[in-house]
């Protein structure tokens, strides 16, 4: 996984660096998510380009170059701990825990949690380190029909 990443890098040199090798993986781990349940829908691979798009500063080009990478490099993956150790390595707690956020509005995006995603996504908060009640409170914002109100 790391030497295909290292090839992505070497043949996009658009991505800059350690911020681009971060996006593949964050965008990796937001395809982790939605395929667990064996299901990559439209609306799931449409909540994951509008957060690459938003999230990220780069250009269109840029965005559909990273997100065919990232579902390629989340299918052939054998583990997460690739994805999870570079993250670890370069964001806080804080971004750690944004992109926790991320993936439960990618988990959400077909309106339901099946217990494969609530498995992996408690994987996930264990390998990036995020507190449990900060995890537990991302996931409550993003389930369907929570309201701000809800959050506050």
């Amino acid at each position: 996984m790391i030497g295909a990443l290292q090839r992505f890098f070497d043949n996009n040199p658009t991505s800059s660096g350690d911020a681009g090798r971060l996006n593949l993986a964050a965008a990796a781990l937001l395809f982790e998510v939605a395929q667990t349940d064996d299901k990559l829908d439209q609306d799931e691979r449409a909540v994951i380009q509008t957060l690459v798009t938003a999230k990220f500063g780069l250009s269109e080009s840029e965005v559909s170059a990273l997100v065919e990478h990232a579902e390629r490099e989340a299918r052939e993956a054998i583990d997460l701990h690739g994805f999870t150790r570079l993250i670890n390595a370069h964001w806080s707690v804080a971004g750690r825990e944004k992109l926790a956020e991320w993936m439960w509005q990618v988990v959400y995006a077909d309106g339901r949690l099946d217990d494969h995603e609530v498995h992996l996504m408690r994987k996930i908060q264990r390998l990036l380190h995020i507190p449990h009640r900060r995890f537990i409170a991302a996931k409550l914002r993003h389930q369907p029909g929570a309201t701000e109100t809800d959050n506050q």
